[in-house]
C-alpha cells in the first residue's frame, strides 16, 4: 500500500489546468490509480484527483462501495476511474451542498453545482465511459473534476457565511476528518 502526500490549498500545482492522459492500460497509470485509491481511502476521502498528490493528469477517481465515512449520510457512488473528464450539464438547475477537500482539510462551505450532468471520459484501460447522473454522484464528479481545471471548492462558494470549520459546522464527522 502506497499511500501518497496530499498538496494543501496553497501549492501552486493545485492551480495549474492539468494534463490529458494519452496512454491507457500501462504499468505507470494502473500503478498511480492504485496509489491513487489507496491515499484515498487512508484519507477517507470520497475521491482524488491526481494533481491532489503532484501529478499532472487529468485523472481522477471517485466512489466506493461503501458509506463514506466522511459524507455518512449520502448515497453510494460508484467507484470510477475517470480520465479527460468532459462534463455537461444538462439544464440550469444548481443545488446547494456542502463540501469538504482532502486538499483543505478542516474546512466546509456551500458549494453550488449543476443538479443534472453528463460525464464522459476514459477508463484506465482506454475503455469509453458515458454516464447521467443527479445528486451527490454529479456533486462528486464535478468536485474531482474541478481539480484537473486548477479549481479548488472555495472558489465556488458564493456566501463565506457559509464556510467553515468541520468541528464546527459539523461535529459529529469531524473525526471522520482527522482520521485522513
Amino acid at each position: 500500500m502506497t499511500v501518497r502526500e496530499i498538496l494543501k490549498m496553497g501549492d501552486p500545482r493545485l492551480l495549474r489546468v492539468a494534463q490529458p492522459v494519452t496512454e491507457f492500460d500501462t504499468d505507470a497509470l494502473h500503478l498511480l490509480v492504485t496509489d491513487m485509491l489507496d491515499t484515498m481511502r487512508a484519507a477517507n476521502g470520497a475521491g482524488l484527483a491526481a494533481p491532489q498528490i503532484g501529478v499532472d493528469l487529468q485523472l481522477v477517481i471517485f466512489g466506493s462501495n461503501d458509506r463514506n465515512a466522511r459524507y455518512p449520510d449520502r448515497p453510494i457512488v460508484p467507484p470510477t476511474v475517470l480520465c479527460n473528464p468532459v462534463i455537461t450539464p444538462l439544464g440550469d438547475a444548481e443545488e446547494n451542498d456542502w463540501e469538504g477537500c482532502l486538499s483543505v482539510p478542516g474546512l466546509r462551505g456551500l458549494v453550488p453545482r449543476w443538479s443534472l450532468i453528463r460525464y464522459t471520459g476514459i477508463d484506465q484501460y482506454g475503455d469509453a465511459i458515458d454516464r447521467t447522473v443527479d445528486g451527490f454522484h454529479a456533486r462528486v464528479v464535478q468536485h474531482e473534476c474541478d481539480h484537473v481545471w486548477g479549481k479548488l471548492y472555495p472558489m465556488r462558494v458564493r456566501d463565506f457565511r457559509q464556510f467553515g470549520y468541520t468541528e464546527v459546522l459539523f461535529p459529529g464527522i469531524a473525526a471522520a476528518e482527522d482520521d485522513g
